[in-house]
C-alpha cells in the first residue's frame, strides 16, 4: 500500500497501539487512535498528540463505531492484553474480542479499507510442541481463567477469517509474542515491567513456580517493524512476530538484578492455572513472507526499558 493512507488504531493509546500510531506518523500516515481509555493512557500520546496528521477519539470499540470520511486500513489492536487486566475485565475482554472485532471488521468493509488483526501467541495456551508455528492449532483451556482472553483472540481470528472469505476483506493477522518497552505500565502483571519495576523499588521480584517456564521477549521496536511489514504484505494466514531468543523466567529476574544493580531477592509464588510452560515462535513465515527478522538483543533492550522505568519511578 502506498502512502500517505488515513488508518485507524483502535486501542491507540496502549503500549502496542501508541507505538504503531508514532511509527505510522512517521512514515507520513494519516492516524486516527481509538481507545476508551480503560487500560490505554493519554500519557503514551504526548509524543505525538498535536501532530497535525494525528487525531485521538474516545470511544470504545464494542458500541458501534463510525468514522468520518475514507479510509485505507484498520489496525485492531483494542483490548485488555496483560493478565492483570483480563483477568479484571473478564466480560469486557471477551466483549472486545467479539463485538469489538465485528464492529471494526465492519467498518472496514463499509470502508473498503485493509484491516489488520493483533492476535496473540496464546491462541496456543499452553503449548504442547515448540517452538510453536502457525500451523499449530494450539491447547487452549476454554473454561479456565485465561480463557477469556485466549477464546476473544481465537474468535477474532475465526471472524476475520469468515470476513476475508465472505466478503473478500483484505484481511492480515499478527500473532503477537511477549513484547516489552517504553509506555508499558509497572503494575500490569507481565513478566518484564513487574520484574523492572520491583528491582528499582529494591523489592523481592516474584517469580510463579520454579521459574523453569521460558518466553520469548522481543523489543516494542522490532515488533511495530513487523506489523507494518505484514499490513503492506499481501499474506493472509496468521503470521508469528517476536523473538526467539528464549529463556527462563528465572533467567530473565537474575537478568534484570544484575542489570539494574539491585540488590533484590528472588522468590517463588504459586504457578496460576494454564500457565504456559513454553512460549517461542517459529518465524520462518515471518522471514519468508516479510523478509522480517528481530533485530534488538534481549540485553540491549532490557537496558532501554530499565531507563524507561528509572525516569517513570523517578
Amino acid at each position: 500500500m502506498m502512502g500517505p493512507m488515513r488508518i485507524l488504531v483502535t486501542g491507540g493509546a496502549g503500549f502496542l497501539g501508541s507505538h504503531l500510531c508514532e511509527a505510522l506518523l512517521a512514515r507520513g500516515e494519516e492516524v486516527l487512535a481509538m481507545d476508551n481509555l480503560l487500560t490505554g493512557s493519554e500519557k503514551n500520546l504526548e509524543t505525538f498528540r498535536r501532530h497535525p496528521r494525528f487525531t485521538f477519539v474516545l470511544h470504545d470499540v464494542t458500541h458501534h463505531i463510525d468514522v468520518a470520511g475514507p479510509l485505507d486500513a484498520i489496525l485492531h489492536f483494542a483490548s485488555p492484553a496483560s493478565p492483570a487486566d483480563y483477568l479484571q475485565y473478564k466480560i469486557h475482554t471477551l466483549k472486545v474480542g467479539s463485538l469489538g472485532t465485528h464492529n471494526a471488521l465492519g467498518l472496514a468493509k463499509e470502508k473498503r479499507a485493509r484491516f489488520l488483526l493483533a492476535s496473540t501467541s496464546e491462541v496456543y495456551g499452553d503449548p504442547l510442541v515448540s517452538p510453536q508455528t502457525e500451523s499449530y492449532w494450539g491447547n487452549v483451556n476454554p473454561v479456565g481463567p485465561r480463557g477469556v482472553y485466549d477464546e476473544a483472540k481465537r474468535f477474532a481470528e475465526a471472524m476475520t477469517m469468515a470476513y476475508h472469505r465472505t466478503h473478500g476483506l483484505a484481511t492480515r493477522i499478527v500473532r503477537i509474542f511477549n513484547t516489552y518497552g517504553p509506555r508499558m505500565r509497572p503494575n500490569d502483571g507481565r513478566a518484564v515491567c513487574t520484574f523492572i519495576a520491583q528491582a528499582l523499588r529494591g523489592e523481592d521480584l516474584t517469580v510463579f513456580g520454579d521459574g523453569s517456564q521460558t518466553r520469548s521477549f522481543c523489543y516494542v521496536s522490532d515488533l511495530v517493524d513487523g506489523i507494518l511489514r505484514l499490513l503492506d504484505s499481501g499474506a493472509t494466514d496468521p503470521v508469528n512476530i517476536g523473538n526467539p531468543d528464549e529463556i527462563t523466567i528465572r533467567g530473565l529476574a537474575e537478568e534484570i538484578v544484575l542489570l539494574t544493580r539491585s540488590r533484590s531477592r528472588i522468590i517463588s509464588h504459586p504457578l496460576p492455572q494454564d500457565d504456559p510452560k513454553q512460549r517461542r515462535p517459529d518465524i520462518a513465515r515471518a522471514r519468508t513472507l516479510l523478509g522480517w527478522q528481530p533485530h534488538i538483543p534481549r540485553r540491549e533492550g532490557l537496558e532501554k526499558a530499565i531507563s524507561y522505568f528509572r525516569s517513570l519511578l523517578g
